[in-house]
């Protein structure tokens, strides 16, 4: 017998629903899509821009909807800057 969902996880079902909902009004389709591909690649950068957006669009500082230029800005911000190791051979 299957025992009935525990009262956390409904919470948590919620909250993931509430939050893609704020997503899709957040985001144009392009840049939704752009999210979701990076979230496949760097899932850790995708939780941080959405948690971003969230607190934008709670905060009401967000007056438009996010494009995908806008959106492509927020990643490479948010981005950790690689080294560039160059190696000269004398």
């Amino acid at each position: 017998m299957s025992q009935p969902p525990s009262k956390s996880s409904e919470e948590e079902t919620q909250q993931k629903a509430r939050r893609e909902n704020v997503l899709r009004v957040a985001l144009t389709s392009e840049a939704r899509q752009r999210l979701m591909n990076v979230r496949m690649v760097k899932p850790e950068l995708a939780a941080s821009i959405e948690e971003y957006i969230v607190q934008l669009v709670s905060s009401g500082k967000l007056k438009s909807e996010i494009d995908d230029d806008q959106l492509k800005e927020l990643l490479m911000s948010l981005q950790e800057r690689k080294r560039d190791i160059r190696i000269r051979r004398i």
